[in-house]
């Protein structure tokens, strides 16, 4: 309907591939609801960076929905397992929390059904990531398809759609977007193991991955690193 935007649920953890993400949602024209998780994470310092970041895209609602995924474990982020500070190697690393992409886009789900939102956005991206299988295209697709069995809306026909803009993006091209989208990078955070002092600590993946970003961009990189 003219002059009533649609709404999309986005998966907000406060990095910044989830912001760029909701960036870009905003830019397409939706009304924002955005959905943080916080699952007793690590990095519970990534929270505030996405309360700040919906604050700034002018989120509607912004739910911080407790989830302790620490009785679960299984992960660096959610059991005593150290956060592997040697780059980023081959294969799935301890960093992959068990089925999170799933859990969270499930929630996602019952937010939008339940709100009458019909597109979910998540950062996920299969390119420069640390080969988390819930990363990937097929996940996606394979979503969609479960979205649209597993629902009353599905049932009748009204489809949801998983959007993932940043699918096939560098984090050059992610870094340039958030850039060209006017948004603050600074005020995202990427770190899977903070510095006491609330620092990024610099050799974790996600911050190697974030730093190599910038520099291939060639966009100062705002982060502190220890």
């Amino acid at each position: 309907m003219a002059g009533n935007p649609p709404l999309a649920v986005v998966l907000l953890s406060g990095g910044l591939d989830s912001m760029v993400a909701a960036g870009m949602a905003r830019a397409e024209g939706f009304r924002l609801l955005a959905l943080t998780v916080d699952y007793n994470q690590r990095h519970r310092i990534e929270l505030d960076a996405a309360r700040r970041i919906a604050s700034v895209l002018g989120a509607e609602r912004h739910i911080v929905l407790p989830l302790d995924l620490t009785g679960f474990g299984g992960s660096a982020l959610t059991a005593d397992i150290d956060v592997p500070k040697d780059g980023v190697g081959e294969g799935i690393p301890v960093t992959y929390v068990p089925a999170r992409n799933t859990i969270f886009l499930s929630l996602a789900l019952g937010w939008a059904e339940a709100a009458g939102a019909r597109a979910m956005f998540i950062g996920v991206n299969a390119l420069d990531y640390s080969g988390y299988p819930d990363c990937r295209p097929d996940f996606i697709q394979a979503f969609e398809q479960l979205a649209a069995i597993a629902t009353k809306a599905g049932d009748e026909g009204d489809r949801f759609e998983v959007r993932a803009p940043l699918l096939h993006m560098t984090k050059a091209d992610i870094a340039a977007e958030a850039a060209r989208l006017g948004l603050d990078a600074g005020l995202s955070w990427s770190c899977y193991d903070p510095t006491p002092d609330g620092r990024h600590c610099g050799l974790c993946d996600s911050c190697r991955l974030r730093s190599k970003g910038f520099a291939e961009a060639g966009i100062a990189d705002p982060t502190v690193y220890a």
